[in-house]
């Protein structure tokens, strides 16, 4: 359900999220935790993220043959917040993100590392 806003009131400013997608996660609180799963989508808006098979639902579907819908109930992921992750590093484990700074041919760039190790968490 959306919130309303009264008179006076700001609309949140979307949460500043470091993970992305096709980032390996592990979930650290709620009822899965434990899991790791791939991110599949992330709603900075929100300040959630899919993550494969994590927070895994049941929904209730009616047939539509005009849209070769079958019907019946599917499994589906359901939205967890970020704050319930952890990327996972793959030497270290589950850590937490730094961002280091590095000059390349007159712009700054930014790189996600372990807080650990050091090694970056970007693909390139």
């Amino acid at each position: 359900m959306a919130k309303t806003l009264t008179s006076g009131q700001k609309a949140a400013l979307p949460a500043r999220i470091l993970v992305r997608k096709n980032d390996t996660v592990q979930v650290i609180a709620g009822r899965d935790k434990g899991k790791t799963g791939r991110v599949l989508n992330v709603s900075r808006k929100t300040g959630k993220i899919l993550v494969e098979h994590v927070q895994m639902i049941k929904r209730h579907t009616r047939p539509n043959p005009a849209k070769q819908i079958k019907g019946g109930i599917a499994e589906r992921e359901s939205p967890i917040a970020v704050s319930n992750v952890m990327i996972v590093c793959p030497s270290c484990g589950p850590v937490r993100i730094a961002a280091k700074v590095e000059q390349a041919g007159g712009r700054l760039q930014r790189t996600r590392v372990c807080r650990k190790c050091g090694s970056p968490l970007d693909r390139k």
